[in-house]
């Protein structure tokens, strides 16, 4: 269980490296940061310096090739796959650029997903919570419609809600606006605020630094480490050199 002074994630010295043909390439070179149940946390940084590879390392898509990822008082990086399966599907709600929702079931249908993976609730119960999170992200009137019926914000929308079937405590997205225009930008990143309002701790690694400096809290990564730790509607709340 979290205390008022624990973080809900914390990573201690983590390293992540690839093969690539007879030599190592390091992606992550030692990333240690800590972050507190219900932060709005944006990573940014160019492509290619680790940004996505650090938010596999958080929900356990990938392992540290050293170092420990901690998420509520669990050490992740101990956990085998079957376990990684069913920790992530109960703890981690995330959303991907490119939507990712099954095209041959309905909005609603993606949404319930989760719900059968981990038997959450009895299934009328997994209907009725499907549906009243579309509400919330404004697809009430769209739950029985393909994917492919909707716009590509729309389908964000639809992949937010999808991604909090389960309840988790912890939401993390990967380029969620990369494809999507100004305006329907700036809407879902404000579903993500209202998210974090409401006591869930988001993670979102974005190219577009405006709207991450709107967050709050912006971590840059760059050669693999941590350039800089700020909070834009204050002051720096610590520089890495």
């Amino acid at each position: 269980m979290n205390t008022q002074i624990d973080p809900l994630i914390r990573l201690d010295d983590v390293h992540k490296s690839y093969p690539v043909g007879g030599d190592q390439v390091k992606v992550l070179k030692g990333i240690s940061f800590d972050v507190r149940a219900g932060e709005f946390v944006a990573i940014v940084g160019a492509s290619g310096n680790g940004k996505s590879t650090l938010l596999n390392m958080i929900t356990g898509i990938d392992h540290p090739t050293q170092g420990r990822v901690i998420v509520d008082g669990r050490v992740i990086t101990t956990l085998n796959e079957e376990q990684l399966a069913l920790w992530r599907g109960k703890n981690v709600g995330i959303v991907f650029q490119f939507f990712q929702l099954l095209p041959a079931l309905s909005l609603l249908q993606n949404v319930i997903l989760p719900m059968d993976f981990v038997k959450t609730l009895r299934p009328k119960e997994r209907r009725e919570r499907a549906l009243a999170l579309l509400d919330r992200v404004g697809l009430a009137d769209h739950a029985h419609k393909l994917p492919s019926m909707v716009s590509g914000g729309q389908q964000q929308r639809a992949a937010i809600a999808r991604a909090l079937a389960n309840d988790p405590p912890l939401v993390v997205a990967d380029e969620p606006t990369g494809n999507l225009d100004t305006q329907t930008s700036t809407d879902i990143f404000e579903l993500f605020t209202d998210l974090a309002t409401h006591g869930k701790t988001v993670i979102i690694v974005t190219h577009d630094e405006e709207l991450a400096c709107s967050i709050g809290r912006t971590l840059e990564i760059a050669n693999g480490l941590i350039a800089r730790d700020e909070d834009c509607s204050d002051m720096p709340v610590r520089e890495v050199v």
